[in-house]
């Protein structure tokens, strides 16, 4: 299949170009502004995804679109709403109307959060759990996926999309450096990077945690069982563990002591988990890597061979998710 993989640049799309490269699909990577190294064989493209007049090169001869660019960081969405709903919402309009453009009944896989749930009362969260987001960044991305879901319903699209819960570890030690993010900010500690590790309340808040290895399998998954007019949402996370657990396990696998400063409690729920049965049942997907020491311990190879952030090529595009 011949894949755009929108965000290719970023944490997660960097995994998903690798993944699919590997599995024999055709993949041309969208860029924003961010340089990067990809495999051999992938086309790269710079485009806005604000631009709808440059998207249509883009999507030109593409029968799938693995859409992950977006901004995504919860606090900063609060300062800064509109820019949101600009790139995540608006972004993924221009993506849609050029693909419609194109005249070819496309495949789509949308990457959306847990986060659209908001503090849902039932746990762990199944795709039944009706949508309440909680702060701008799930809004906007739950406004996608209410565009996409209409786009479908014309027909003229497939699309399915993944809410994914706390995507961390590493590919090819290719690791997240958003140190906003618990799982990198523990390594980075680890590594002499950072000084300590801030969290709320006691530690006793549960999360899960998806290795990105699995998140990139469970996208071409959900790009293979695209329909035309069809429209479907899958839950994909993997280790459930509370956040004290989380900090003991890095120390395990890093074999350091983490300086660890405990803030007052936050409004944040005490339970966020994905249920996931859903996708496995229907596609046949399961976590090969999201075991919490293997997450980790992929994201400290990858901390430990990462050069300083000053030395990194570029910085992170507004676009690269």
């Amino acid at each position: 299949m011949r894949v755009l993989v929108t965000g290719a640049a970023g944490f997660i799309g960097q995994a998903a170009v690798r993944h699919l490269a590997s599995a024999g699909h055709e993949v041309r990577a969208l860029v924003h502004r961010t340089r990067a190294d990809f495999p051999s064989g992938v086309q790269v493209c710079r485009v806005d995804l604000t631009d709808g007049a440059s998207l249509d090169a883009a999507v030109a001869g593409v029968e799938g679109v693995c859409h992950l660019a977006g901004v995504t960081r919860v606090r900063d969405s609060f300062t800064d709403p509109l820019r949101y709903y600009q790139v995540n919402v608006a972004g993924t309009v221009a993506l849609l109307a050029a693909l419609d453009r194109a005249d070819r009944r496309a495949r789509l896989m949308f990457a959306s959060t847990g986060a659209v749930y908001g503090s849902a009362a039932a746990q762990p969260i199944s795709e039944e759990q009706p949508p309440h987001p909680e702060n701008p960044y799930a809004g906007s991305k739950h406004a996608a996926e209410e565009a996409i879901r209409w786009q479908a319903a014309t027909g003229r699209l497939g699309a399915v999309t993944l809410r994914a819960f706390n995507v961390a570890g590493a590919v090819d030690g290719l690791g997240d450096r958003d140190l906003t993010r618990l799982i990198p900010k523990l390594v980075a500690v680890s590594a002499g990077r950072e000084p300590v590790v801030e969290i709320n309340g006691t530690g006793r808040a549960e999360r899960g945690f998806l290795h990105v290895a699995d998140f990139a399998s469970a996208a071409e998954a959900a790009l293979l069982a695209c329909s035309p007019g069809q429209y479907r949402v899958y839950n994909v996370s993997g280790t459930r563990a509370r956040v004290a657990d989380v900090v003991r396990t890095a120390q395990e696998v890093c074999g350091k002591d983490i300086a660890v400063r405990h803030r007052p409690a936050g409004p944040e729920p005490a339970v966020v988990v994905g249920d996931s049965r859903r996708i496995q049942t229907e596609l046949g997907w399961q976590p090969q890597r999201s075991q919490l020491k293997q997450i980790i311990h992929d994201a400290w190879k990858a901390e430990r061979a990462a050069p300083a952030i000053g030395q990194m090529p570029g910085n992170k595009g507004v676009h690269e998710e």
